[in-house]
């Protein structure tokens, strides 16, 4: 019989580590400059196609309904086709698709060409972890990941922000334009950069076992209320700022565009955050830190209610903080949870958390609508408050009946 062929893993220092990581930084830069860019632009599209504010969140939250539903079946795809290349199959056609949105001759073709954005986005963060987990040597992951963590924040912010910014100066189409050259170049450079893949599992999932894999994280007492958490979160949170700007653009605020833009410079307080709060729950545990740091985003969301400019920006920075730091230790609590197919569950995670924004954040659209900033509040404030019911019931959660291990690596993702 044959010896396996021994695992061939990219080493730290090599040119193909220093070629992966900055592949991989660009790749979640691109996903998430994309993802986000039009979210400063929602008022200027409200009044360019006298829409509702509830109509133009479409422009976002048809991707992120669409990447919801696609995350689970581009996990399962990415096995048959090769992780490499779903993921340049993603960036790239999400590059094309952004180049062409400044185009869009209507409202509903600007949404269409979202939507279809949500389904090529799908592909890289469905199997990014798990690219890096099988190809890079074990001392090599932590940073690896923790850079590509990292683009995914800066990439978020740096689009919000482009997009919002250059819009004031230059419109928002010519503005898209450019975001879409710059994001362009990105996906060209991950496409020469981003090395083989040697290490993708072997294992072929049918139909059938994947939905068994999926309809066992709902036996568990834990995940269920997890996946919920995801929702809630990330629903209260994006029609937190989905809304902002609409608000801080009228009396007494009246504030230009660009420099309502300037706020999700706070986002960097999350990527700080959310590191700080990861060693926070490994000293103390996780059931102790998690419903203080929701709690923190319930206060963050309470002072946005304020009529001062000060008092509203102090509020969404103490949202952020707590946002992301909530968000990265329900993330890592879901694949330490899972006992079988964490990668399915850490799936099923991102498609609540997406479909989250997606429902909530149209909703707090129409609230805005109805009953101005205390509708807002209404559906971002409510969530959290569930969500931080959810948080303080997982005190009481009864340890697993064996030991936690380390993640396994994901089972056909």
């Amino acid at each position: 019989m044959a010896e396996p062929s021994p695992r061939i893993g990219i080493r730290r220092g090599t040119p193909a580590y220093r070629r992966a990581n900055l592949a991989f930084f660009l790749s979640a830069f691109v996903t998430f400059a994309s993802l986000y860019s039009v979210q400063p632009l929602l008022p200027i599209f409200a009044a360019e196609f006298r829409l509702g504010a509830g109509e133009s969140s479409l422009s976002l939250s048809a991707t992120t309904a669409v990447l919801a539903a696609a995350l689970i079946l581009a996990s399962w795809v990415s096995d048959r086709v090769g992780r490499r290349r779903l993921m340049v199959w993603s960036i790239v056609s999400t590059a094309a698709l952004g180049l062409a949105l400044p185009f869009s001759p209507n409202w509903v073709s600007l949404v269409a060409n979202r939507a279809a954005m949500g389904l090529t986005l799908s592909g890289l963060p469905a199997v990014a972890m798990v690219y890096l987990a099988e190809e890079m040597e074990p001392d090599a992951l932590g940073f690896s990941m923790g850079l590509y963590i990292g683009g995914t924040a800066i990439g978020g912010m740096a689009g919000r922000l482009l997009s919002g910014v250059m819009a004031d100066w230059i419109g928002w189409r010519p503005a898209l334009l450019v975001l879409g050259i710059a994001v362009a170049l990105a996906a060209l450079a991950v496409v020469l950069l981003l090395p083989q893949a040697h290490n993708s599992s072997r294992q072929r999932l049918a139909l059938t076992q994947l939905g068994r894999l999926i309809a066992v994280q709902f036996t568990d007492r834990g995940l269920p209320w997890l996946f919920a958490s995801a929702f809630l979160l990330m629903g209260s949170f994006v029609t937190l700022y989905n809304y902002a700007g609409f608000r801080l653009a009228l009396p007494p605020f009246e504030l230009s565009h660009a420099a309502i833009s300037s706020i999700f410079i706070v986002y960097l307080l999350g990527s700080v955050s959310s590191a700080w709060a990861g060693g926070l729950s490994q000293r103390l545990g996780r059931r102790r830190v998690y419903w203080v740091l929701v709690l923190v985003l319930a206060i963050g969301i309470g002072l946005t209610a304020l009529p001062s400019t000060i008092g509203v920006i102090a509020g969404l920075a103490i949202a952020t903080i707590g946002y992301f730091a909530a968000h990265g230790i329900a993330s890592a609590w879901v694949t330490r949870r899972a006992q079988q197919g964490r990668a399915q569950a850490s799936a099923l995670y991102m498609f609540a958390y997406y479909l989250g924004a997606s429902v909530l954040g149209t909703l707090g659209g129409y609230a805005w609508s109805a009953w101005d900033w205390p509708g807002v509040l209404l559906v971002s404030g409510g969530a959290i408050l569930v969500a931080l019911a959810i948080a303080i019931g997982l005190t009481r959660l009864p340890p697993l009946p064996i030991p936690e291990q380390p993640p396994e690596p994901p089972v056909g993702a």
